[in-house]
């Protein structure tokens, strides 16, 4: 198993970069996310996971450990392969999607390209006692909350994707579960604002 890439990068695409390691060029499929963040020359670092197909073997590329393993996690639910966990990946944090699982938010996790109304059910269904340590401080006191705040900005027009950030920006700077849930509210409208 190949646990981990250092090198320089020599082309990137939208969902791929080419990592030169000791002169060989190692594809590396990431979130599109980091391959757009990726400059050309640069000295970059990933954590990767390999899958062995018949046809092919591939190497998913990862800035943190935790989302590599948040990937695996995801590789075990029914229906999810890894371009629909890579896509799940790309669109938000891996602590946000893990706070959606959480909170049953399938606004956002629907919004997901190749998802779907089922596979969010699924991965609500399947993770939801899983992924507890991936949502990054967000503890079963405050889920609900969390769940009305992000309700609340979607009604004022924010799309799911949008509340679900502004609400972890909020939870990393403040304890949620000390605040009102109307100043958690405007807390989000000026972190939105900006």
């Amino acid at each position: 198993m190949i646990s981990s890439i250092t090198g320089t990068v020599k082309s990137s695409s939208v969902n791929s970069i080419v990592v030169e390691v000791g002169g060989v060029g190692v594809l590396l499929q990431v979130p599109a996310r980091v391959a757009s963040s990726v400059a050309l020359g640069n000295s970059v670092s990933f954590h990767t996971y390999l899958i062995v197909r018949e046809d092919a073997l591939t190497l998913y590329g990862f800035t943190e450990i935790s989302e590599r393993d948040f990937f695996e996690l995801l590789l075990s639910v029914t229906g999810v392969g890894p371009k629909v966990a890579q896509s799940i990946l790309a669109s938000s944090d891996a602590s946000i999607i893990a706070s959606a699982i959480l909170t049953a938010n399938h606004k956002l996790l629907e919004s997901v390209p190749g998802l779907g109304k089922k596979g969010a059910q699924r991965l609500v269904l399947e993770l939801k006692d899983k992924v507890g340590g991936f949502a990054g401080g967000v503890s079963q006191v405050n889920l609900s909350i969390t769940n009305q705040v992000e309700n609340a900005l979607q009604g004022l027009g924010y799309s799911a994707k949008e509340a679900a950030l502004m609400v972890a920006q909020i939870s990393s700077n403040h304890k949620i579960d000390k605040l009102e849930l109307s100043e958690i509210l405007k807390l989000a409208l000026k972190s939105g604002a900006k």
